[in-house]
């Protein structure tokens, strides 16, 4: 069984993580070799559960996409990658987990809205006071973030805060390298621009945002 979980829990594995690189664990998967995927997902699984948060802006359910990421990865392990683009790739299947999810709240919300209102309860949550701050602050630059069409949101968080080269972000979001590259620049421009209703006031563009807008 794939050991999928906690990113933060897990161990070295016994094959040793630093023996092979991505390329070799890639077709030893292509075989049916399941130790080493979790190896893969040992040394990625941070940056993919970092990303998912980037981009919904909560910590459970970003761990929940994160277990959907690498089970929809080993299902579709015999992809052709590119030498070492294992990463990229599952940037790419990352995304399409999140515009799936997106697609199914809708659907819910619908649902929930014929539901009758249920009185509020008390609040169970464990949440540490860490992770809710993580929490406010993402949201607050997904709410800038949201002003941008989903295409170039895909492309500004890939390459502007996770320093995806052109040619990666290409690979993860299946689109030519001219398009990353035009798609990036309208973003950057967009969010420069600033918003006539805020007048002279200072800048609340969030710290996340404002060091990915630099050139």
């Amino acid at each position: 069984m794939l050991a999928f979980g906690n990113p933060t829990a897990l161990r070295g594995h016994e094959l040793g993580e630093m023996e092979f690189d991505d390329s070799t664990l890639w077709v030893r998967s292509q075989a049916g070799d399941a130790d080493a995927f979790t190896i893969l997902f040992e040394r990625h699984a941070k940056a993919i559960y970092n990303y998912c948060f980037r981009r919904i802006g909560d910590w459970a359910a970003a761990e929940d996409m994160l277990s959907v990421v690498f089970l929809e990865a080993w299902r579709r392990r015999d992809a052709e990658l590119p030498p070492d683009k294992v990463l990229p790739w599952l940037y790419g299947i990352a995304t399409n987990v999140l515009r799936n999810r997106r697609r199914s709240e809708r659907r819910f919300r619908a649902a929930l809205a014929r539901v009758p209102a249920v009185p509020p309860g008390e609040d169970f949550s464990d949440e540490t006071d860490d992770r809710l701050d993580d929490e406010r602050r993402i949201k607050c630059a997904l709410d800038l973030l949201s002003q941008l069409p989903r295409h170039e949101q895909d492309v500004f968080v890939l390459c502007a805060w996770f320093d995806l080269s052109y040619e990666d972000a290409a690979l993860a979001l299946a689109i030519p390298v001219g398009t990353v590259r035009s798609r990036l620049s309208r973003a950057r421009r967009h969010l420069r621009e600033p918003d006539p209703a805020c007048g002279h006031e200072q800048d609340r563009t969030p710290p996340t945002v404002r060091k990915a807008l630099e050139p």
